[in-house]
């Protein structure tokens, strides 16, 4: 064969090798144009239309953002526990409420926000990813740590705001208490799980290698690794009492990240050193038979088991009993314009 014919070829095969590379790459730019910019849910009701009292506060951030949030103290402002609420994707601070209700019946002061690129803040230039919702998380944390009437404070978190919660918990020692609700395991895992809700037809064998260009490709612009935004990698480094609450019907997330993310904490725990060992509390679970990605605190055995929890790490104010009993009591739920919600990742481009 002439040595110009055999050129020819070898260009033909790099150029037929390189298509499914060069697809996959143009693929993961265009996942990240649709998935990374959530649809925005400003606040459609307040904590006085759930008959809680309320001041509007601003929450900094360590990167400089100002977020809105809702103080809503407890027994007339006494000092005691709080409780910080981070919502998930495409949600709101409104949205924490029914979660609010109840947490506030017991006793304890809560500190809801908007994360950036949600409710009432103003779109972002750059994807959000849980990295984001880990900063604000933690911003939330030490906003409510910095007032004079709070004396511990736990954090609870939906979805991509439980994958916040741990990461502010995995990054503040202060934080006394963690409860994770429908929580991705890893991002590799919650992106191969987008595909199948936007119908994608991609098999396995391409969908796993695809998802990890397409999260690497979607964290770039802001600097973020894997391992660092990983709610698997955080259980890991966090000693304390942790609650890990699924719907055994959840489709966005399904069940068996629960049982992936409890085995790394334990894990983690039962393989550390003597002193941290030591230090170490035990992981807590519950599967809500029947329940589904949101709303989880409509089921009386949800709030019943979060109180109890609370109250037990917490110290009070009220005994486990007491406070499991005043919660499940507790009206709890959702927003009317939750009825409505899709789950949007791939549904829409991004507006210019």
């Amino acid at each position: 064969m002439p040595s110009r014919t055999r050129a020819r070829w070898a260009g033909f095969a790099a150029a037929v090798a390189a298509t499914p590379v060069a697809l996959a790459w143009r693929f993961a730019h265009v996942y990240r144009q649709r998935a990374g910019f959530p649809r925005q849910h400003p606040p459609t009701i307040t904590p006085a239309e759930m008959g809680l009292p309320f001041d509007a506060i601003n929450v900094p951030t360590s990167d400089g953002l100002v977020l809105p949030g809702w103080w809503i103290p407890a027994r007339g402002g006494a000092p005691g526990p709080a409780v910080v609420l981070v919502h998930g994707w495409e949600s709101g601070r409104h949205r924490t409420l029914a979660n609010a209700a109840f947490l506030h019946a017991v006793g304890w002061h809560v500190l809801t926000l908007d994360v950036r690129g949600h409710g009432a803040n103003a779109p972002e230039d750059l994807p959000v990813s849980a990295g984001e919702f880990g900063v604000d998380a933690l911003a939330g944390v030490r906003a409510a740590l910095a007032r004079p009437e709070v004396t511990r404070v736990a954090i609870l978190g939906h979805s991509l705001g439980a994958v916040g919660a741990i990461l502010a918990a995995a990054a503040e020692p202060a934080v006394a208490a963690v409860v994770l609700t429908s929580t991705p395991a890893d991002p590799y895992r919650l992106t191969r799980q987008t595909f199948r809700l936007a119908h994608l037809p991609i098999p396995d064998l391409v969908a796993y290698p695809l998802a990890w260009l397409t999260t690497r490709v979607y964290l770039k612009p802001r600097g973020h690794d894997v391992r660092g935004i990983s709610a698997t990698a955080a259980i890991r480094r966090y000693a304390g009492p942790i609650l890990a609450i699924h719907g055994t019907d959840d489709r966005v997330v399904p069940v068996a990240h629960l049982g992936r993310l409890v085995a790394a904490g334990r894990s983690a725990r039962e393989t550390a050193d003597e002193i941290q060992t030591a230090a170490a509390q035990p992981i807590e679970t519950l599967e809500i038979t029947g329940g589904q990605h949101s709303w989880l605190y409509e089921f009386p055995a949800y709030r019943e088991a979060v109180a109890r929890f609370l109250a037990q790490v917490l110290g009070g104010p009220l005994s486990a009993e007491e406070a499991a009993r005043i919660a499940v009591a507790v009206d709890a739920r959702r927003p009317p314009d939750d009825d409505t919600r899709r789950f949007s990742a791939l549904g829409t481009a991004r507006p210019a």
